[in-house]
């Protein structure tokens, strides 16, 4: 069986990205996000460059659809690289109550399937002696995130949770990578009524295509964490330099408008 690179939210943004430079290193793919008619676009412009691509359309909110995505990925294929890129966030206060609904969305994107996707792919990747999953998280992981709070929970989630895996799987041809970028040129400010805060005004935006060849090296390289740019690093390392009071109050200006 041919093997498979995996990628979800691979309809935009950095899920895109990813699925450009799976192609342009000759992996075949199996792309997944909720809008297939954004999916089919993607594909045939890959496919028109000679690469292989199935599309599975899925709305992983849905955990049921996790088990589903897996069953038919795999279905005479095997998957040795699992690129987690969905995910969901909202800004605003939390206390607003016509907020639950996409935190909920969040939660179960960002958390519950990337957590199904992993269980699925580790043991046949043991088995195959071989295998790479690539978790994007956040810098804002590293931090409470005041005006985001469930959205950067789950990021912080997937941050330690990606470390410990990682730390099982140490010395095994399987690794787990956490990949925490900051902000990035993508759709995600729109998505998450983001325009007008702080982040996007104060710090530089970075270019989607870098930082998903980053995230990629990273993978490949096998590196448990990474987080890209210097910037990102800093706020990376505020809770090592001061009070969790002060870091906070930090990220909340930040993510404040």
């Amino acid at each position: 069986m041919a093997e498979w690179t995996l990628i979800t939210g691979a309809s935009k943004g950095l899920g895109a990205e990813f699925a450009q430079l799976a192609a342009r290193h000759g992996r075949k793919m199996i792309l997944t996000a909720r809008s297939a008619d954004l999916l089919e676009a993607q594909a045939d412009t890959l496919r028109a460059n000679g690469a292989e691509v199935v599309v599975i359309p899925a709305d992983l909110s849905d955990l049921a659809e996790a088990d589903r995505l897996w069953a038919e990925a795999t279905k005479d294929r095997q998957v040795d690289f699992l690129i987690n890129n969905a995910g969901l966030g909202s800004h605003g206060p939390f206390a607003d109550p016509d907020s639950w609904d996409r935190e909920l969305s969040s939660i179960n994107v960002n958390m519950r399937t990337l957590t199904r996707l992993m269980k699925l792919a580790i043991p046949p990747m043991q088995t195959q002696q071989r295998g790479r999953i690539l978790n994007v998280a956040s810098t804002i992981g590293f931090l409470p995130g005041p005006n985001m709070a469930v959205y950067a929970a789950t990021k912080a989630y997937v941050l330690h949770l990606s470390e410990a895996v990682a730390h099982e799987l140490r010395g095994t041809p399987v690794t787990v990578t956490a990949f925490c970028p900051g902000a990035t040129q993508t759709n995600f400010f729109d998505d998450g009524d983001m325009h007008g805060t702080r982040l996007l005004t104060m710090t530089p935006i970075a270019d989607a295509a870098k930082v998903a060849a980053a995230g990629w090296q990273a993978a490949i390289g096998g590196r448990a964490v990474a987080v890209p740019g210097a910037m990102n690093a800093v706020f990376a390392n505020l809770p090592r330099l001061f009070p969790r009071a002060i870091t906070t109050r930090v990220s909340g200006l930040f993510l404040g408008k």
